[in-house]
C-alpha cells in the first residue's frame, strides 16, 4: 500500500528526524566498514578462487545463525552462475550430512568469531580427509582461521547494531566478499549472459535473455511469387498472424504481406493480382539467434506484431507478439 491509501497517520517531525538518523547512520557504519573491506582484500582472494577453480566437484558452503543465512545465499548465488555449490547446515552436519560433504570437494565456511561451537565437526572432517578450507572471519587467529588453508580475513569493523551485539555490518561484509568471489569466478571463467540464461530459464532475467527461436513458431506462413492474392489471403486466415511471407524459386524472402497491406489494395480485382502487386518489399526479419526482447522492441518501435525469423534470406519461423508477451519478455 503507497502513502497515498494509507490511512491519515500524523507524523511527528522529531521522531521522523531520529528515525532517519538512526538508519542514516546504519547505512554509514557498514559503508565504512565495506571500504575497509575493499582496501583489506590482497592475494589471499587469488587463492581461494584458485581453490575453488581447482575442485573437481561442488562448493560446501556453511555458516551458522546470521553466517548460515548469509552461507545459503552465498551458495545460491554460486551456483546460478556456473559454480556448483551447497550449503550444509553445521549441525546437521554433525549427525550425518557430512556424509554429503566428498574429498573432490572445497568447504568455503563463515564464522564472525571463528569459534561457533557447531562448525567443529565440520573443521574437523575437512582436515581428516585433507578437504580444501576456505575461511571468511574476522578473527585469524581464531580455531577456524588457524585450521584454514586459505583464510579470508575481515575488517576489525564497528557493528551498526546500536549495542553492538546484533550481527550487522559483520554479515553485510560476508556477503559482499561472497558476491566479491563469485563475481570473480564469473569473470575467469568468461561466464556470460548466455549463461546466465541457462541456470535461470524461468525467472524474470531468464526471460529476458530468451532466444527468439525460443519463442517462435517454426511453421512461418508462405507463399512464393506468383501466388494469386486469393491462395495469399487463404494462408494468412490459415496460420493466423495476420501476414505471410512471399518467397522467391529459391525459397528466399522477397517481401509480406500483411492485412494492412490487403486493406491498402482493397478493390475488385484484389484477389486476382499476384502477391508481389500487393506485398512490401525488403520486410524486416530477425535471426533465430538474437535476443527475444529485442525483437519485442523492434516491434514496438515499429508498430507492427509479427517479425519473420531467418536464417540467411530463408524463412525459418515467425515470432509474434502476443508470445513475447504471454512469456513475460518484457
Amino acid at each position: 500500500m503507497n502513502a497515498s491509501n494509507s490511512p491519515a497517520i500524523h507524523l511527528d517531525d522529531a521522531t521522523v528526524t531520529a528515525d532517519l538518523a538512526a538508519a542514516r547512520k546504519a547505512i554509514a557504519t557498514e559503508r565504512a566498514g565495506l571500504a575497509a573491506l575493499e582496501a583489506a582484500l590482497d592475494a589471499n582472494l587469488t587463492r581461494a578462487l584458485d581453490a575453488i577453480l581447482n575442485i573437481k566437484g561442488r562448493l560446501i558452503v556453511s555458516g551458522m545463525g546470521k553466517s548460515g543465512h548469509v552461507a545459503r545465499k552465498i551458495a545460491a548465488t554460486f551456483a546460478s552462475t556456473g559454480t556448483p555449490a551447497q550449503f550444509v547446515h553445521p549441525g546437521e552436519a554433525s549427525h550425518g550430512d557430512l556424509g554429503m560433504i566428498k574429498p573432490e570437494d572445497a568447504v568455503l565456511a563463515l564464522s564472525n568469531s571463528g569459534d561457533t561451537a557447531e562448525m567443529t565437526d565440520l573443521i574437523g572432517y575437512t582436515r581428516r580427509f585433507r578437504i580444501p578450507l576456505i575461511a571468511i572471519t574476522m578473527r585469524g587467529e581464531s580455531s577456524l582461521g588457524q585450521a584454514s588453508d586459505v583464510l579470508l580475513k575481515l575488517p576489525d569493523a564497528e557493528e551498526a547494531c546500536p549495542v553492538g551485539l546484533a550481527p550487522t555490518t559483520s554479515t553485510t561484509l560476508m556477503l559482499a566478499l561472497g558476491d566479491a568471489l563469485a563475481v570473480a569466478l564469473m569473470e575467469r571463467r568468461g561466464f556470460t549472459a548466455e549463461s546466465f540464461r541457462e541456470f535461470h530459464p524461468r525467472g524474470s532475467l531468464g526471460k529476458r535473455l530468451a532466444k527468439i527461436s525460443d519463442l517462435m513458431h517454426a511453421e512461418p506462413p508462405v507463399v512464393r511469387v506468383g501466388t494469386k492474392m486469393a491462395e495469399a489471403v487463404l494462408e494468412i486466415t490459415a496460420k493466423r498472424f495476420g501476414c505471410t511471407a512471399v518467397v522467391d524459386a529459391r525459397g528466399d524472402l522477397v517481401g509480406i504481406v500483411t492485412d494492412g497491406d490487403l486493406r491498402r489494395h482493397m478493390g475488385g480485382d484484389l484477389l486476382q493480382m499476384p502477391v508481389e502487386r500487393v506485398m512490401t518489399a525488403n520486410p524486416l526479419r530477425v535471426a533465430p539467434g538474437g535476443l527475444a526482447l529485442e525483437a519485442l522492441a523492434t516491434m514496438n518501435a515499429r508498430q507492427i506484431t509479427a517479425l519473420l525469423v531467418c536464417e540467411g534470406a530463408k524463412p525459418v519461423g515467425i515470432v509474434h507478439i502476443h508470445d513475447l508477451l504471454r512469456e513475460g519478455v518484457a
